[in-house]
């Protein structure tokens, strides 16, 4: 099959955050598995790269293009990314492919890509990661996209894939028949984690004793990721674990400023390590260092939650956002959105070693065994071949019987 993936961010932007890093597994194991992949994506701009840009490149296989974004020529204002090229390029290629498959609905790729799609009658997948909601970000944003183009863009699409139940009801509410609709997980790539660092190089890096526990933060330092209810839920920690401190990992997407005030509000100076950006190896050290992994908030399904299972780190989490069920009592807990509740949360694994060696031995077991994107993306196939009208058969758990009519191009 003929592909066409459609992302704001890819390899190898991964400081962009997860979309970039799922949309880079899908289409490379739907490469390897024999399909003809090819990516549209921007260059970011906000970090200084050598992406050769506006013409198709050869990454790992697979034919990318790497759009340039205006918005590098529009500093100090907000703008969405805006590749300036790909509707050249989207008039005169779309019609080739078999499939469109669009990450994230809010961006004028995903408007362009979904207009030339339904222009030539190819069918496209929408994949939202999460990101439905409007009460997130930037509201004002996300209203004015909605208002013009998320209708369109939503219901015009042959199915659509929920990550969660959750978001999968979201769908619903905006009118998208149950039909259409597939459940499919994130996962991860066993093959790229053959050994994981020893432990005790995190911790030595950052001057952090093999006796002190680690709770540990690793994503955005974004206010919409529960940050600032983190460090208040560690301060109540912090007060019965005089050997605890809280490790945030991530790079700075302009709140660090708040979040330092508020440690320093709270008299946590000492115990509060920011690092900012790190490696992937680095990120997986963190992750066999810690002794608790802390997400008090999220949309969609966190590839980092699966890092951390690999590694053996339970974890804590809470319906704040999203939900997912498979986390509580089996690789940690999800608890209510409150300091109190956090704390004592948290409290409790630090306090029982045995709970979180369980938490950690059946972490790992359930990515090698249900969470790895071989079996994932054999599940996307299969909902492929359904939307673009191939063999009958039966679907995977989760996933629709059948694709709906698209909807008329009325761009």
């Amino acid at each position: 099959m003929k592909v066409l993936q459609v992302t704001p961010f890819f390899k190898p932007l991964w400081e962009s955050g997860g979309v970039a890093r799922v949309a880079y597994d899908i289409s490379r194991n739907l490469h390897e598995n024999g399909h003809d992949i090819t990516v549209y994506t921007t260059n970011r701009s906000i970090y200084p790269n050598n992406l050769p840009t506006n013409r198709a490149t050869s990454v790992d296989g697979m034919n990318v293009y790497y759009f340039e974004n205006l918005r590098k020529y529009t500093r100090g204002m907000t703008l969405p990314v805006m590749p300036y090229r790909m509707p050249a390029v989207a008039r005169r290629e779309i019609a080739a492919f078999d499939l469109v498959h669009i990450h994230d609905h809010r961006t004028m790729l995903t408007v362009i890509a979904s207009h030339y799609a339904r222009k030539y009658g190819v069918p496209y997948v929408l994949q939202a990661h999460g990101a439905l909601p409007q009460d997130t970000g930037s509201k004002r944003m996300k209203r004015l996209f909605d208002q013009f183009w998320s209708d369109k863009v939503i219901l015009g699409a042959a199915g659509v894939i929920a990550l969660n139940e959750t978001e999968a009801e979201r769908y619903r509410e905006l009118g998208v028949a149950d039909e259409k609709i597939a459940v499919v997980p994130n996962g991860i790539d066993l093959a790229e984690y053959p050994s994981l660092p020893a432990r005790g190089r995190f911790r030595a890096a950052w001057g952090i004793d093999a006796a002190t526990k680690v709770v540990l933060y690793l994503g955005r330092l974004d206010p919409t990721k529960g940050i600032d209810l983190l460090i208040r839920s560690f301060a109540v920690v912090a007060r019965e674990f005089d050997d605890a401190v809280l490790v945030l990992v991530g790079g700075d997407m302009g709140h660090n400023g708040e979040f330092r005030q508020r440690v320093e509000s709270l008299g946590l100076d000492d115990r509060v390590i920011f690092t900012g950006f790190v490696s992937k190896e680095e990120k997986m050290a963190a992750y066999t260092d810690a002794d608790v992994f802390v997400t008090p908030s999220f949309t969609g399904f966190p590839v980092t939650f699966l890092e951390a299972c690999l590694c053996g780190a339970p974890i804590v989490t809470t319906g704040k956002g999203d939900l997912l069920g498979w986390i509580d009592n089996t690789v940690g807990f999800n608890t209510g959105y409150t300091p109190e509740a956090l704390a004592d949360t948290i409290g409790r694994l630090l306090a029982d070693e045995t709970l979180r060696a369980r938490f950690g031995e059946q972490g790992k077991e359930l990515v090698r065994t249900r969470y790895n994107w071989k079996a994932i993306v054999h599940n996307i196939e299969t909902f492929y071949a359904k939307v673009a009208g191939g063999a009958e058969g039966s679907f995977p758990v989760g996933l629709s019987k059948e694709a709906a009519p698209k909807a008329p191009d009325t761009f």
